[in-house]
């Protein structure tokens, strides 16, 4: 099965405005969305709209679990009664997932560290034991081989896309029912008429009825985010660290902090670890 309209990176990227890397993103679709029959383009509207609603456009593809002990107390009163007994989780993320998500969705007790091991990953998240269990059925891997899975952008596409096809949305995508999509993925209609103006301009890009910019080139520079200490970038890092002549791990941790800010003193800039478009346009020109 492919696509039954056009679709090129350039209507992806008029899209998913906040994605910068189009190209990889278009390659991952492409390899997905045919196996779930997402191939009109009311389909492919609707599946842009909500998970560019739930990941950022496909940028935030795991579950932020840094929560403040304020936070936890007010979001789950149920596991954290008191602002006291929320204290010892503040802003560890994997204690939270452990306790939050222990003993439901086949998770194991808070020590099992289940609640950590399937948390959510994917443009709709997938989370529990029991749903990475199927998902690990339906593709033919192991649980861990999923889980694993999961973390690369094909396979947060493709365990949404599981997620999408399991839960019936090609039909209510079929009839451009918004609302009723928006209800079974969050369970409520949380962002609905976001949700609704992404899809109406998605229905607009990928049937032509608008004219697109062509994609940005993931590989010129100028088009890079700013990175700095900590940067979410992995991609980008990695061409960064290489040019340093540092390991391309990905990571933006104090060895790629220091190496920047000794090359930009070597080079007449202003040290401060942060390459935006001057240091990269220096580094990579």
């Amino acid at each position: 099965m492919s696509f039954q309209f056009d679709f090129s990176v350039d209507k992806l990227a008029a899209c998913v405005k906040r994605n910068r890397n189009p190209q990889a993103l278009h390659q991952a679709l492409c390899a997905v969305l045919p196996r779930y029959e997402i191939t009109s383009v009311d389909r492919v509207a609707a599946f842009l709209a909500q998970c560019g609603h739930e990941s950022v456009d496909f940028t935030i593809l795991q579950e932020n679990l840094r929560y403040t002990a304020e936070q936890m107390h007010r979001v789950w009163p149920s596991r954290f009664p008191t602002l006291e007994s929320a204290q010892p989780y503040d802003r560890n993320a994997e204690a939270v997932a452990n306790k939050v998500y222990s003993s439901r969705m086949g998770n194991g007790d808070e020590a099992s560290g289940d609640g950590w091991r399937y948390r959510g990953r994917g443009a709709i998240q997938l989370t529990g034991k029991d749903n990475y269990t199927q998902f690990a059925n339906h593709i033919g891997r192991t649980l861990e081989e999923a889980v694993a899975y999961t973390e690369t952008l094909e396979g947060a596409v493709e365990s949404a896309a599981f997620f999408w096809y399991r839960n019936g949305l090609n039909a209510l995508a079929d009839n451009r029912d918004n609302t009723s999509m928006t209800r079974r993925i969050n369970g409520g209609t949380l962002g609905l008429e976001d949700r609704k103006q992404h899809y109406i301009h998605n229905l607009q890009v990928l049937s032509g009825e608008v004219a697109v910019a062509a994609a940005p080139d993931p590989n010129d520079p100028a088009n890079w985010p700013t990175l700095r200490m900590g940067s979410p970038h992995q991609q980008w890092v990695a061409a960064l660290q290489e040019k340093l002549g540092l390991t391309a791990d990905g990571s933006f941790g104090p060895g790629t902090d220091a190496a920047l800010k000794a090359w930009q003193t070597a080079n007449g800039l202003t040290a401060d670890g942060i390459a935006g478009p001057n240091t990269l346009k220096r580094l990579f020109g």
